[in-house]
């Protein structure tokens, strides 16, 4: 399997978080006149410049997608997997961010395979802010919390998928409605799974398998039978647990952010008043048990 992702000099300062499906990445590059390098990997690329951008910037790839013009702020770029892209940019400063996707996250039945594809999609210094917001708020929690929690991360990579193949793709007529509710006994198996695994992390995919299903076809299913995602579900679970310690238990927040599987206080406090509308510390002082002493 062909891996190439080589742009010289190297940006500095790269970051990398990888879960099921998808990887995260990010740096910066100081002021540098000439860039030039090469990207082929067997996964869809997209990249946002955060910040900065580059006086000049020329691209050729093999899926036949050329460009010539600036880099510039908030501007996205997409390389569909195996299309190999060879750039040149001069007078280049800039902070950007990208998010790879497993090829595999497409080939399920909630994308209708059978009439879909991202070959030939690939586009340079677009405006397409649905991507550019995505990949700026993964940054934006990556830098604020350490880390991108995995969950939150497969998550992200069916709706990104899911947008690209609706808005980039090549589409077949619709052919007709499809079932996507789950019946009773799967929704019991995948609480019963979740609220014995609230300490630690809890995959899409282990999800799906626990049900017999694919990962993509959860999603979906799962929206559309209780109206909230498998994410929002196990979050919703976790912030249940952590209400229960927090009237009951005088552990530090740390501790308790620990005990309900979330990757940081910050992460376990941003969850909380998302589910909640209120801080940790808030609730506790409302409903429950003080600090530890």
């Amino acid at each position: 399997m062909a891996y190439e992702r080589r742009i010289e000099p190297r940006a500095t300062g790269w970051r990398s978080f990888a879960w099921a499906g998808g990887v995260f990445d990010t740096a910066r590059r100081p002021y540098t006149e000439a860039v030039e390098g090469t990207i082929l990997i067997p996964h869809h690329l997209v990249l946002v410049t955060l910040a900065g951008g580059a006086r000049h910037q020329e691209v050729v790839s093999s899926c036949g997608h050329r460009y010539v013009g600036s880099d510039r702020l908030g501007a996205v770029s997409f390389v569909p997997a195996d299309c190999e892209r060879r750039l040149r940019l001069r007078g280049v400063e800039s902070e950007w961010a990208s998010i790879s996707l497993d090829p595999a996250l497409l080939q399920d039945e909630v994308f209708d395979p059978a009439g879909r594809s991202l070959d030939g999609a690939a586009f340079t210094n677009q405006e397409a802010p649905f991507l550019a917001g995505m990949v700026a708020e993964a940054a934006r929690l990556a830098a604020a919390e350490g880390g991108l929690d995995r969950t939150y991360g497969e998550a992200m990579s069916w709706a990104l998928a899911h947008h690209l193949v609706r808005r980039y793709g090549h589409a077949a007529p619709d052919d007709g409605p499809r079932r996507w509710a789950l019946p009773p006994w799967r929704l019991r198996r995948i609480a019963d799974y979740v609220d014995a695994h609230l300490d630690a992390e809890i995959r899409i995919a282990d999800l799906a398998g626990l049900v017999g299903l694919s990962p993509g076809r959860l999603h979906r299913a799962f929206r559309e039978t209780t109206g909230r995602t498998p994410l929002a579900f196990i979050n919703e679970r976790r912030i249940r647990l952590a209400m229960r310690l927090l009237e009951t238990d005088g552990g530090s927040m740390a501790e308790i952010a620990l005990r309900c599987g979330f990757v940081s206080p910050s992460h376990f406090a941003r969850v909380f008043r998302g589910v909640a509308g209120m801080t940790p510390s808030r609730y506790r002082a409302v409903n429950g048990a003080g600090p530890a002493a």
